[in-house]
């Protein structure tokens, strides 16, 4: 199948690594690539360490923001590159889960088109479960998909200034 978590709500990201983890209990095999969260470390990449060989994460992009206006051409280079591998990897078929993390955003930010993302939801093979995650995904997106979760968010504590937590947020 092919899931989509998105929506402005907190939580996508740990969606996707929460299914990850279920399945690697199950002996599944997960690959991660994590658009726009290059050099971060966040726990999810200890996790990896540790349950390697069947979780592997790799991490694609700046640690920076991306500007919306004029993504630095590195940015589009980086998401590029990052594409390319989540070709490879789905062509491949070897991972039983394929978790492209914060790809909608990416394409909303027009660093990836939107029509390389659906040649990715059609390329996979029918044994390989296809997690795209991120804000803004794009409504063809949302209607290849087979499961599609919005995040809703009501309140959140970075409004009063709380910033990411170690741990929790990464």
């Amino acid at each position: 199948m092919i899931q989509v978590y998105t929506g402005n709500g907190k939580g996508k990201t740990t969606a996707a690594l929460g299914l990850a983890c279920r399945a690697v209990g199950y002996g599944f095999t997960v690959f991660i690539i994590q658009f726009m969260k290059g050099n971060i470390e966040y726990g999810e990449l200890e996790t990896a360490r540790k349950l390697a060989p069947y979780l592997t994460i790799r991490q694609m992009g700046r640690e920076c923001l991306v500007r919306r206006d004029s993504p630095d051409p590195v940015d589009v280079q980086c998401a590029q590159e990052a594409l390319a591998m989540a070709r490879e990897v789905i062509r491949e078929g070897k991972y039983d889960i394929v978790i492209l993390d914060e790809i909608n955003v990416v394409v909303d930010l027009g660093l990836v088109k939107k029509e390389e993302v659906l040649e990715l939801m059609d390329m996979r093979p029918a044994h390989v479960e296809l997690i795209l995650t991120g804000r803004y995904a794009a409504p063809e997106i949302i209607d290849r998909a087979d499961l599609v979760t919005e995040m809703v968010e009501i309140k959140h504590y970075y409004q009063q200034g709380i910033q990411a937590r170690v741990g929790i947020e990464k």
